[in-house]
């Protein structure tokens, strides 16, 4: 028999179902392979067809996005129980992703910069009818904070050859170590096509943000003053970003070397401003508009910090 195969999408943009339909012809050979059992983005299946399955029964979960609210908490702890392995698809299940920076402020003030002074029912009764809406957590948690998690393919989203990659490990008769991540373990910079142009350690004299210069598509992006975050980025995303001309901003997270992404990520950024001056220091990380959106865009739900604590 096929394996059997469910994809689920919680707190995330959608991009990562997306990224499975851009393995263009190569989705065939996945449907080819697998039986897709529940994919509710895609193909009509319903929350009780799941609860109908044994538990046990899916070999494989794909779930993309973190865990906002209580459905999504009660959806992935129904496909945690029905499925044998657990994946973490695309950065925001891997570490929270972009929809974690809501962390940063408290549920309360969220709820009021949405709705103002009159907050979401949850419960709604009118001539009979009965409507329940999902509760809104307190923060956005990392797939792993919510349920055991088995593997994890990072990228916001992921490309089509780590899509693949995975799911030929995945598939395979002898799957890597459960925690594993399915990607290379080496930072970005080692694959980076503009590597020989770094210096061995770069010193900075200032930073520019992308719109206040044009980048030599050549050079360094970082030598060149432009905030990449590729030498503390796991590889894997065949530098999409850096061959449009872009810096890394991070999305495929640390190495397993790495215990926090953002603050290894500010600690390496820091180490390359060249001065011992306190306010030239200071002028030259002003131009650091956003740091916790700079350096914790894709992983402050994962990280030692976690959220604030306002209401």
């Amino acid at each position: 028999m096929k394996p059997k195969v469910a994809f689920y999408w919680c707190a995330s943009c959608g991009g990562c179902e997306e990224a499975v339909l851009d393995l263009a012809e190569g989705v065939l050979d996945v449907v080819n392979a697998v039986d897709i059992v529940f994919w509710p983005v895609a193909l009509d299946f319903k929350e009780k067809d799941v609860e109908a399955m044994p538990d046990g029964s899916i070999d494989i979960a794909f779930i993309n996005g973190g865990v906002r609210n209580s459905d999504q908490r009660h959806m992935v702890e129904l496909l945690r129980r029905k499925s044998r392995t657990v994946v973490a698809f695309g950065v925001c299940a891997q570490l929270g992703g972009v929809p974690g920076l809501a962390n940063f402020s408290g549920r309360k003030s969220l709820l009021e910069e949405a709705y103002g002074d009159t907050p979401p029912q949850t419960a709604y009764r009118e001539n009979g009818y009965f409507l329940e809406l999902p509760e809104m957590d307190a923060i956005v948690q990392a797939l792993d904070r919510a349920i055991p998690v088995d593997y994890y393919v990072p990228g916001c989203p992921p490309t089509p050859k780590i899509i693949q990659h995975a799911l030929g490990l995945l598939l395979s008769a002898d799957p890597p170590p459960k925690k594993s991540v399915l990607a290379p373990d080496r930072a970005l910079c080692e694959e980076c096509p503009r590597r020989d142009s770094k210096p061995e350690r770069p010193l900075l004299k200032e930073f520019k943000r992308v719109f206040e210069a044009p980048a030599d598509p050549e050079k360094c992006l970082l030598a060149q003053g432009f905030l990449c975050l590729g030498s503390v980025t796991r590889a894997g995303c065949d530098s999409a970003c850096i061959k449009g001309n872009m810096p890394c901003t991070g999305c495929f997270g640390p190495t397993s070397r790495v215990r926090d992404f953002g603050g290894k990520a500010l600690s390496a950024i820091a180490s390359l401003v060249d001065s011992n001056d306190e306010a030239e220091i200071e002028r030259i990380l002003a131009n650091v508009a956003d740091p916790v959106g700079t350096f914790y865009r894709y992983s402050l739900p994962a990280s030692l910090m976690a959220r604030s604590y306002r209401k």
